[in-house]
């Protein structure tokens, strides 16, 4: 199970293959849609690509590919415009206006707009980048290995060292300062442009919110209706955002505990939420002292933390636990059975978000801080604070993006109050640094995504209501827990 169950978590379902499909059909702008490619074909999605500057600093330099495609309004009487979406990752998102479609996106918003996605620069069927990653540094993604002493750190920050050097080195190393959110960012406004548009509308999720404020803040008056849905803080994808990984965990968690301990028939693992907290760490010391079939410290700490993104997860988290717990057979991993390129898109994420910001260049920094958040937060700190390829990153291009309250009021935010990827505490900051220019809408919810994935009726029609009418709240907005 570990490396297997550890690169799907590492990675999530994504795809990626070769743009295909003669031109047909063209936009206000003069993109020509065709057909998608097969990873990426899903019914009524149109796909094409456009040329980007390589560095912005030089517009009339080296060009690249982004890929983009359209999921076009069926309704030309109420069509009022575009709006551009991304998944978050970073990672591929030219399949998703689709996937969107199929978590029932309102049939109002898909009449308002065509639905744009596109592959950020790097990634998939955009111009992509490697770094030549083995199958074990896969299996590491957004979330450091969780370090059980200061070895554990130095062990990490030797592979983390080993993995920026293989960035440095590979064949798209020539891209390394300029696959950045910032350039991402001035990408959307090609895109806008190409489309023949004054402004663009957004839905950005997870690290797409950053994405989406980076944007808005870059280019304030060509935002049309922005929202972002399970918010990074507003310096983005940095150290202290991986840090915030543990907070999370611990808002989360307790969902988890309740869900178990009503199954205790079924799963065994406690009868109150408080046995069910003491099983994990218990079953964490196991693992730490002897893997069982294949299920160390750092994989059972992160197959519970990657399964409580949604409440669909909780059955995996207390199936895994149960089969560690008895020596019995570990369930099927989820999923669809593909086989994404594993390499780009973990690759992609580190040219991303250590081209972003600087990152601590001391490894005993990272012993120190992984320390301190062992304490503070004994279920997962120590994970958030492990080291990242970016300590040894070169310096970034430009200086970050600061996020601000200058600009329209236009910014929609949605946000589950124990989401453990993106916690309401990173959202707040985000929130707080907007000002005026922003409404938060937070939901009594747990798991990672919002709108429509909660199926909350509160925040569906206040989101809806923005999408279509462009009634912006006039005050933040908390939402009740929908009834089970």
């Amino acid at each position: 199970m570990g490396k297997t169950w550890s690169v799907a978590l590492a990675i999530g379902v994504l795809g990626a293959g070769a743009l295909a499909g003669v031109p047909a059909g063209a936009s206000p702008g003069g993109v020509r849609w065709g057909p998608c490619p097969a990873d990426a074909a899903a019914p009524g999605l149109e796909c094409s690509t456009i040329k980007v500057p390589l560095d912005y600093q030089d517009p009339g330099g080296r060009q690249i590919d982004v890929a983009i495609s359209r999921l076009a309004s069926k309704n030309p009487a109420q069509r009022r415009g575009v709006l551009l979406t991304n998944p978050g990752g970073p990672s591929a998102g030219l399949k998703f206006p689709a996937e969107l479609a199929a978590a029932k996106m309102p049939q109002s918003v898909l009449d308002s707009y065509d639905l744009i996605g596109f592959d950020p620069r790097g990634f998939g069927h955009s111009t992509p980048v490697t770094c030549d990653l083995t199958p074990e540094q896969q299996a590491v993604g957004n979330v450091p290995p969780y370090a059980r002493n200061a070895a554990d750190v130095t062990k990490r920050a030797e592979q983390s060292k080993a993995i920026a050097r293989q960035c440095a080195t590979s064949k798209s190393a020539w891209m390394l300062p300029h696959v950045s959110t910032a350039d991402t960012a001035r990408d959307m406004d090609r895109i806008r442009a190409a489309l023949g548009q004054s402004k663009i509308s957004f839905a950005g999720y997870s690290w797409g919110t950053y994405l989406g404020a980076v944007y808005t803040t870059l280019f304030p008056q060509r935002g049309d209706r922005i929202v972002l849905d399970s918010n990074v803080h507003p310096t983005g994808w940095d150290y202290a955002n991986d840090r915030l990984y543990a907070q999370g965990f611990d808002d989360r968690f307790p969902d988890f505990a309740k869900f178990a301990a009503a199954q205790d028939a079924t799963y065994h693992l406690g009868s109150t939420p408080e046995q069910v907290t003491a099983k994990y760490f218990e079953l964490a010391a196991r693992v730490d002292k002897a893997p069982v079939q294949g299920i160390d410290g750092a994989t059972f700490r992160m197959a519970t933390y990657g399964f409580l993104f949604s409440n669909a997860g909780m059955p995996v988290v207390a199936k895994i636990w149960q089969a560690i717990n008895t020596d019995g057979p570990l369930p099927p991993l989820p999923g669809d059975g593909t086989t994404p390129d594993a390499d780009n898109v973990i690759s992609g994420r580190y040219y991303m978000i250590c081209a972003d910001s600087r990152w601590p260049r001391s490894v005993g920094t990272y012993q120190a801080t992984v320390a301190l958040d062992r304490l503070r937060h004994p279920m997962f700190g120590a994970a958030g604070a492990n080291v990242q390829p970016c300590a040894f990153w070169p310096e970034p291009a430009e200086a970050p993006v600061r996020v601000g309250d200058r600009g329209p009021s236009n910014v929609f935010m949605l946000q589950n109050q124990r989401d453990p990827a993106t916690p309401l505490a990173g959202a707040e900051q985000l929130r707080k640094a907007f000002g005026d220019r922003a409404r938060m809408v937070t939901v009594d919810a747990g798991g990672h995504g919002v709108y429509p994935y909660v199926g909350n009726q509160c925040a569906d029609t206040a989101a809806t209501s923005y999408l279509t009418t462009g009634r912006f709240p006039d005050h933040d907005l908390a939402c009740a827990a929908e009834p089970e």
